[in-house]
């Protein structure tokens, strides 16, 4: 894993981001994300960020944010709730499901190519299932950008994310989204439980 052995992991903060190069990912949503709102996150205990820093270079490879969520279940619409049910044995079954949040992930154009989004997702499971990880999770969540190439890279292809909602218009119904109006991210989700 590159990952492990060519990067430094680090809590990504204002004075870090500060010291270092900007930190471009090709998206301007995303860098604007990270030049301002990540320390403004943290500072309001919504979201924690962290960094992937070259160890040769000592510029930012990637920069992900995590926050608590939930999968609300008794909300969800028939078919989806049944997917998620079965996964959970009867006796502990709920309203809600304890998941984390990415809110937020990024790899620097520079690093591109090189499957660090992919290792920093498997980073993540393995976190959430370690002995460090100070309360239950069962699921990683995601509202992922609604392009094909996003998606592709959270799928069953790559990443093993599942969607939340099978039909775009039943995702729409869920959040009060208008039918005509275009849906801008996608939930998705991750079974910790698979890789016990």
């Amino acid at each position: 894993m590159i990952l492990e052995k060519d990067f430094l992991f680090r809590r990504y903060n204002k004075e870090l981001a500060g010291k270092l190069p900007a930190f471009d990912c090709g998206d301007e949503d995303l860098n604007a994300f990270f030049q301002e709102d990540a320390f403004n996150y943290d500072a309001q205990l919504l979201g924690r960020s962290y960094c992937f820093l070259s160890a040769l270079e000592g510029d930012i490879a990637a920069v992900f944010t995590l926050s608590n969520s939930a999968i609300r279940v008794a909300e969800l619409p028939n078919n989806a709730k049944r997917k998620l049910v079965k996964l959970i044995p009867w006796v502990k079954q709920g309203r809600n499901y304890p998941a984390v949040l990415i809110g937020r992930l990024g790899v620097s154009q520079k690093y591109c190519n090189k499957k660090i989004g992919s290792q920093i997702i498997d980073f993540i499971k393995a976190w959430f299932l370690s002995d460090h990880n100070k309360t239950g999770c069962r699921f990683i969540v995601v509202d992922a950008y609604n392009k094909k190439d996003v998606l592709h890279f959270y799928s069953n292809d790559n990443n093993n994310f599942s969607f939340l909602f099978k039909e775009e218009c039943q995702e729409k119904m869920y959040n009060s989204i208008p039918a005509d109006e275009a849906l801008k991210t996608r939930q998705m989700y991750f079974d910790l439980a698979a890789l016990l």
